[in-house]
């Protein structure tokens, strides 16, 4: 097949990248090495739009959050993806931490960010009662969204607007082709430009296309989900004043769009890009480091454990953030390069393609391709149906329509029949039980699916697959191996 871009990777940023394509005459391809989008860095983070303020002044770190922070709120509505604005305090514990938020507050502004203040503990408790610390930093722009929504909501617009996605598909080779089609990717796929998106595999893609030097360093991140507790325990972010020298923003809490609360991040340097367990120390110290935060957290309201790895350009033996590489390569015609893109590469997703974009009309020529805007692309997509959320009413009438939303799947969740064959039946093909999860929001409550896994089984069985081809998440993730009797 030949393409006039191809795109590797299908986390947040590479879906941005295809969905502003798409809004041009290009035929677009997204190779993806797991069986569905955010299943890498995009799928397991603090699920925070970012205001910009820790970010070094005249970076692309910090110039990209801040845009994306602006975007996002209208991004979200156009796409039906939940989003809401909560603020945020970053909390002070002695006087070295508030010269450190009021620098922020400083450097914020350098950015561009808005409505940063010093405030007292009376401001945080009239929101989040019962933290502790002696100072604030409020952050109004802060927000929380559906992460997962929001990349296959990106996805499912550069698909309606006729982007190609392979899952499944790990790049294994790339070699030289002919003009203008000079990349050969797996000798079956052929483009004019290779956008390499591929996060945490990123410096293997470029050294594939023969441009060595760049390093990835995994680091992980663990974290705590507790149930569903935000409404009457917080529903603000909280972080403490940041410390020099770690991989992250420090371990903080976090309200969820869907009610829940997260504590973390750690910060692990680690040789593996693919190893998510999480260990009993690095948790154990989220449970401290958590309670001096807000000591009413209780390990009893824990329900799950996850770890998110991020692709860090800085070394362990320096910490912190180096800034965003994103160039299009001299010495291999037509191959931009990402590389770096961690935190707050979610927020500064659509910028950053809106960067990539640009690059490609800048370089068309030389890359051989026809940057012409498409005639009335679309630029939206219809939010799914979320039957927890809605009033009696409304319940009553889709019961009345749609008998299926009558059968309640996920009791934890509240998550109906009818919502469970439209997260099975998508437009992107996507169907192991984290791609149902992710698009209806099964099997994240209290029992983890204890209820519900059996159904959704069933449901998927009833679309077509074998019980020997229903898979947690990726291959090699089977739920079942024959038949016993």
């Amino acid at each position: 097949m030949r393409y006039d871009v191809a795109i590797i990777g299908a986390g947040a940023v590479g879906c941005a990248i295809a969905r502003e394509l798409s809004f041009f005459k290009l035929k677009v391809a997204v190779l993806e090495k797991s069986c569905d989008v955010a299943f890498g860095t995009s799928g397991r983070n603090s699920a925070v739009c970012h205001a910009g303020f820790n970010n070094k002044t005249t970076s692309l770190m910090a110039r990209f959050c801040v845009e994306g922070n602006r975007l996002m709120e209208g991004l979200c509505q156009d796409l039906g993806v939940e989003y809401r604005k909560t603020g945020k305090f970053l909390i002070g514990f002695d006087e070295a931490d508030m010269r450190t938020l009021e620098a922020l507050v400083e450097k914020g502004k350098a950015n561009g960010c808005t409505g940063l203040q010093i405030v007292g503990m009376d401001a945080v408790h009239a929101k989040v009662p019962g933290v502790g610390g002696i100072g604030a930093m409020s952050s109004p722009n802060t927000a929380i969204f559906d992460t997962f929504g929001y990349t296959v909501a990106l996805a499912e617009n550069a698909k309606a607007n006729g982007c190609d996605f392979y899952f499944s598909h790990a790049v294994k080779s790339v070699s030289e082709g002919p003009d203008p089609y000079r990349f050969i990717i797996d000798g079956a796929i052929e483009a004019k430009v290779l956008i390499n998106s591929a996060g945490l595999f990123a410096d293997k893609v470029s050294s594939l296309c023969g441009v060595d030097g760049y390093r990835i360093y995994p680091c992980k991140g663990q974290y705590y989900v507790y149930d569903k507790i935000a409404d009457s325990t917080l529903q603000v972010p909280v972080y403490p004043a940041p410390r020099p020298g770690i991989g992250g923003l420090g371990i903080h809490l976090t309200p969820t769009i869907h009610g829940n609360v997260i504590a973390g991040p750690s910060a692990d340097y680690q040789d593996d890009p693919e190893d998510y367990c999480t260990t009993k120390p690095v948790l154990d110290q989220l449970l401290s480091e958590s309670s001096l935060l807000l000591g009413s957290l209780r390990p009893g309201q824990i329900i799950a454990s996850y770890a998110g790895i991020r692709p860090k350009q800085a070394p362990p033996s320096q910490g912190g953030f180096m800034d965003f590489t994103i160039k299009a390569e001299q010495g291999r015609k037509g191959l931009v390069n990402l590389i770096g893109i961690e935190s707050p590469g979610l927020t500064a997703s659509v910028p950053i393609a809106m960067h990539v974009r640009d690059i490609l009309i800048d370089h068309q020529r030389d890359f051989g391709l026809d940057m012409q805007a498409r005639e009335n692309p679309i630029r939206t997509r219809k939010a799914p149906v979320r039957f927890a959320s809605l009033d009696r009413e409304e319940q009553a009438r889709l019961i009345k329509e749609n008998p299926d939303y009558g059968t309640v799947v996920c009791r934890c969740q509240t998550v109906t029949l009818a919502e469970i064959k439209k997260a099975i039946d998508n437009v992107l093909g996507c169907r192991s039980i984290a791609s149902v999860k992710y698009r209806a929001w099964p099997t994240t409550g209290r029992c983890q699916g204890g209820y519900c896994m059996t159904r959704i089984v069933a449901e998927l069985m009833k679309s077509g697959l074998k019980a020997e081809e229903i898979n947690l998440r990726d291959e090699g993730s089977n739920l079942f191996w024959g038949q016993a009797r």
